[in-house]
């Protein structure tokens, strides 16, 4: 069974998809935490974010690797761990950027393809059920409050010892998300067979109890 989990920035796909992805005993593939590589790494050499073609041959020339560790899930970027250097602020408004261009998307898509071919996968992302995994067993949609998403991810942030703004979050993500939607290539939209949940006000563990439900009444059905 492949689980394709997507959703706007902050509505909790990765931390969702990955526990799912544990009491299922599938692979987690994080392909944000790849746009993620990407953007530290024209960042990090100092290629213009706007120049497409740059940041295609950047990544044409790499290697992104996520594994699985006791610690969890690192990524690798021509094997240096930037797991840590990926979540900053300014890694996410490169990120936004970096995959919107088709040529990087095109590139990601054989990559993330290849991953979930040997079946029994959770990827999330923001065009998994409509565009790189069209025909996953189980597609859900999560979303979730501008204030919410923003809230979560100044927690996340603080936790981490990075300082942030409520109020500059909201504008990011609100920018963000109006980015992701009106893309050309593989915009965010939910796909016409998936299961939106709204976690706006809900747990941890209750939007991943719906989610294994949903996954249960799919196994059920097909068994």
């Amino acid at each position: 069974m492949n689980i394709a989990i997507d959703g706007p920035a902050g509505a909790g796909k990765s931390t969702v998809a990955q526990m799912v992805a544990e009491r299922l005993g599938h692979v987690y593939i994080d392909t944000g935490a790849m746009y993620r590589a990407l953007a530290w790494a024209v960042d990090h050499h100092g290629i213009p974010v706007e120049d497409e073609a740059a940041v295609a041959t950047l990544l044409g020339e790499s290697t992104i690797a996520l594994k699985r560790t006791e610690q969890g899930q690192i990524v690798l970027w021509n094997d240096q761990d930037i797991t840590t250097e990926i979540r900053t602020p300014r890694v996410s408004q490169y990120a936004s950027i970096v995959a919107s261009y088709p040529l990087v998307r095109e590139q990601m898509l054989h990559l993330q393809r290849a991953m979930a071919s040997d079946g029994n996968v959770v990827m999330d992302g923001r065009d998994i059920g409509t565009h790189v995994l069209p025909d996953a067993d189980v597609k859900i949609f999560l979303t979730a409050s501008i204030e919410e998403r923003a809230g979560r991810r100044m927690a996340e942030l603080q936790q981490k010892g990075i300082s942030a703004d409520l109020e500059s979050l909201k504008q990011e993500i609100a920018e963000r998300d109006k980015r992701d939607s009106e893309r050309k290539a593989a915009p965010l939209r939910q796909a016409e067979d998936a299961h939106l949940i709204d976690t706006t006000g809900l747990g941890l563990s209750q939007v991943v109890d719906r989610v294994m439900q949903i996954c249960k009444q799919t196994g059920e059905q097909d068994s």
